[in-house]
């Protein structure tokens, strides 16, 4: 199987993972963060691919910083279909969040289930 993300772009890379913009960003600066060996799930990765993914979601933060001054983050994993995951190849979503792009961002990844996100 081919990977859907592997003719894409690479903002960042290091020995086991890299980085894309999403293709379908829900913010500017949307990003990706892949292990290059293809597997469905986050619990899968190895420990040296789980230091590998971290180290860029740190990077990929400043590169964001500097490109696009975002005022907060939101990261994320989406484990298995039921947990929203469309694309069975593992990633960690990057997304950068801006003063009013939301009318109320309190609870934030609570809105996976949106009547249990305010509190």
């Amino acid at each position: 199987m081919v990977s859907p993300f592997s003719n894409r772009n690479r903002i960042l890379e290091n020995k086991l993972c890299y980085v894309i913009e999403d293709a379908f960003p829900v913010s500017k600066g949307h990003c990706l963060v892949i292990p290059r060996r293809e597997y469905a799930d986050y619990f899968n990765s190895s420990e040296a691919e789980k230091k590998d993914l971290w180290a860029l979601v740190d990077e990929t933060k400043n590169y964001l910083e500097k490109k696009y001054s975002p005022d907060g983050f939101n990261i994320g994993i989406n484990c298995g279909e039921s947990a929203g995951q469309t694309v069975m190849h593992m990633h960690i979503h990057v997304i950068p969040r801006y003063h009013g792009d939301t009318e109320n961002p309190r609870g934030g990844v609570r809105g996976v289930i949106p009547h249990k996100q305010s509190y």
